[in-house]
C-alpha cells in the first residue's frame, strides 16, 4: 500500500505539470472560514480510507489528491510570467502580478525589489505549496497532502499561522537541503547555497521561510531580504546570500529551480513513503 502511495505521489506531481487548473496560488488573502479547510481534511481521511481497498485505487485517489493540491506549475507559469513583465519593463503589470504571490506592498518597487520580492516570492511557495504537501502527503497520505495545503491558505489567522509554522519546520528545511542539491542543474552554486543557509538565517526573525530564501539566494548568487513594507508596516530583515542584486533574469532562473526542487520533493516524498511503510511493517 505505501508503494501504492509512492506511485500516486509520482503520478499527482507529474499530473500537475501537464493538466492545467485555473485556481491562482493563493498568498496571503483572507479566505472563508478555518471550518472549510476542517472540512476538506475530514473528506482527506474519508477518501484515504476508501482507496486503501486496493493499491491501484490508492495510487489514483493519491494521485488525485496530489494534482489537486499541489501548486508547482501554476507558480512556474506565473514566476515566468513575472520575470517576462520585468524584461520588458512593464512594471505596473509586475506589480499587479507580484500582488497576487505576496503580501508586501508593490507599488513602489524598482526592477531591483520587484526580482528580489519574485524570488522571494517564489523560494516560499515552493516550500508552502509543493514541498510540504508533499512531505506530509509521503507521512499521512491524503489527510496529509489536504492538511498541509490547508494551513499554507489559512496561515493568515493567528492560530492557524502557528500550526502552520510547525508544520513546515521539517519541509523548509527539506526545500533547502532540495535547493542546495538542485542548484548545479539550474547553472547555480551548491556550495553558495549551503553557506547562505547556514549563515544568514541566525538572525532572521522567521525560522522557516528564511532557510528556504537563503538557500534560493545562495544558489543563485544573488542578495535577498533586507528592507520590505507591508501593509501592517516596514520591517527590516538580514540580507540573504551575497553577490549582485537580482534582475529579470534572476527570476526566470529562479523559477527553473523552483521546478528542480518540486521534483526532487517528488522522488524525494516516494522514497519517504516507501520507507515509512516498511518502518510501520517492522513494528
Amino acid at each position: 500500500m505505501d508503494a501504492a502511495r509512492a506511485v500516486g505521489l509520482l503520478l499527482g506531481a507529474a499530473a500537475d505539470g501537464v493538466i492545467e487548473r485555473r485556481e491562482p496560488v493563493l498568498a496571503g488573502r483572507k479566505l472563508p472560514a478555518a471550518g472549510l479547510a476542517g472540512g476538506l481534511v475530514a473528506a482527506g481521511i474519508v477518501v484515504e480510507r476508501v482507496t486503501r481497498r486496493g493499491p491501484v485505487l490508492q495510487a489514483l485517489g493519491t494521485a488525485v489528491a496530489t494534482w489537486a493540491v499541489l501548486g508547482g506549475a501554476k507558480l512556474a507559469a506565473e514566476g515566468t510570467a513575472l520575470a517576462r513583465d520585468l524584461e520588458e519593463s512593464r512594471l505596473d503589470d509586475a506589480r499587479a502580478a507580484l500582488a497576487d504571490l505576496d503580501p508586501r506592498r508593490t507599488e513602489s518597487l524598482d526592477v531591483i525589489g520587484l526580482s528580489r520580492a519574485s524570488i522571494e516570492s517564489l523560494a516560499r511557495h515552493t516550500s508552502d505549496s509543493v514541498v510540504a504537501p508533499m512531505f506530509w502527503g509521503a507521512v499521512a497520505g491524503i489527510p496529509g497532502l489536504v492538511g498541509a495545503r490547508a494551513l499554507g491558505l489559512l496561515r493568515h489567522d493567528r492560530l492557524v499561522g502557528r500550526l502552520h509554522e510547525l508544520a513546515g519546520f521539517v519541509p523548509a528545511r527539506l526545500a533547502a537541503a532540495l535547493t542546495v542539491a538542485g542548484a548545479p542543474v539550474v547553472g547555480g552554486s551548491a556550495r553558495g547555497a549551503w553557506r547562505a543557509w547556514q549563515r544568514d538565517t541566525v538572525a532572521h526573525p522567521d525560522p522557516n521561510t528564511a532557510r528556504v530564501d537563503a538557500a534560493f539566494a545562495g544558489a543563485l548568487e544573488v542578495r535577498l531580504g533586507g528592507r520590505a513594507v507591508y501593509p501592517h508596516g516596514i520591517e527590516e530583515r538580514p540580507v540573504l546570500g551575497e553577490g549582485r542584486n537580482p534582475d529579470a533574469g534572476h527570476v526566470t532562473r529562479a523559477v527553473e529551480l523552483s521546478r528542480v526542487v518540486g521534483w526532487l520533493a517528488a522522488v524525494s516524498s516516494a522514497v519517504l513513503a516507501v520507507l515509512t511503510g516498511l518502518r510501520r511493517r517492522s513494528r
